[in-house]
């Protein structure tokens, strides 16, 4: 009955909203790439009501989240003394970049150490996953802040939990059982959302890095880094400089795919730095870990 109310009353609010849409007046004396952009977020927002409607609760949400993450988690192998450093450098860089976060939820972070994972990943109610390839893709902690803003935010617009629920209900999985939620394919996280989500992403991501302190040119060096990786690696459009497994080149593949071209998120990138006025001349900071190895180990 909750269900049918919720419809009958998403229903009346679009109709009422195509409604004013049609016979509203125009004011073509009103600027303002505001005024736009409310309008587009509203849209959005009108079009995921449904989901608002049917939204799991955050305690049910980091439950399945703890779930999916102890999937991969158990699936790792034995860290060496530089892996498990690269995992504390990664809490501590999305710890401050997740402070600024609006959802104040539980945020984890961890590392995947496969070279060949040029990619990043967020599960629902906090966990973040960054692959080793990535990372062997950045020169500044900028970047990295920049990455786990952008997966932080799917998490903190409720894209991550929205695709769970879409799963649950094209399988009609029950998500209040643990062998239901294990049910869940891993590959479905490393896969783009909707074009208007990536870019909601990076947008916020690049924003609550910024708030942390970090310069947007790590934003936009990541940016070109992939868009460098895509002419390379995937269009063939250059010689590549560096060595690539096929492993990695077709996952990068399937990352392009699902993503939005690097050179449209760039654009809107700056857009942001510029609506903002965020400070280009900020320097970057190293990318730096540091870890001593003892006697016996790795």
């Amino acid at each position: 009955m909750k269900h049918i109310l919720a419809l009958v009353i998403v229903l009346l609010v679009a109709v009422g909203a195509l409604y004013f849409a049609q016979h509203r007046k125009r004011q073509d004396a009103v600027n303002a790439n505001a005024v736009v952009n409310m309008a587009a977020d509203w849209e959005r927002d009108m079009t995921r009501a449904p989901m608002q409607f049917t939204r799991i609760s955050d305690e049910q949400e980091r439950q399945i989240g703890d779930e999916l993450a102890q999937q991969y988690l158990s699936a790792q192998s034995e860290q060496s003394a530089e892996s498990r450093a690269t995992a504390q450098y990664i809490n501590e860089v999305g710890g401050r970049v997740a402070a600024h976060a609006k959802r104040k939820l539980n945020y984890r972070f961890h590392l995947i150490g496969d070279s060949d994972l040029i990619n990043a990943f967020a599960l629902p109610g906090g966990h973040v996953f960054v692959g080793q390839g990535i990372l062997d893709q950045m020169t500044s902690e900028d970047e990295l802040a920049f990455i786990l803003g952008h997966e932080l935010e799917h998490i903190d617009h409720y894209h991550a939990v929205e695709r769970v629920q879409i799963e649950a209900k094209l399988k009609s999985l029950n998500l209040d059982i643990v062998a239901a939620v294990a049910e869940i394919p891993m590959s479905l996280w490393q896969a783009g959302y909707s074009k208007d989500q990536e870019f909601e992403a990076d947008r916020e991501g690049l924003r609550i890095a910024a708030a942390a302190g970090y310069s947007p040119q790590g934003a936009v060096k990541m940016m070109d880094n992939f868009a460098k990786l895509d002419r390379e690696y995937v269009i063939h459009a250059e010689t590549p400089t560096g060595e690539l497994s096929q492993v990695a080149i077709d996952g990068l593949t399937g990352y392009f795919r699902s993503h939005p071209l690097p050179s449209e998120r760039l654009e809107q990138l700056n857009a942001v730095i510029t609506q903002d006025h965020l400070a280009m001349d900020q320097p970057l900071k190293p990318f730096h870990i540091e870890y001593e190895v003892k006697s016996g180990e790795r």
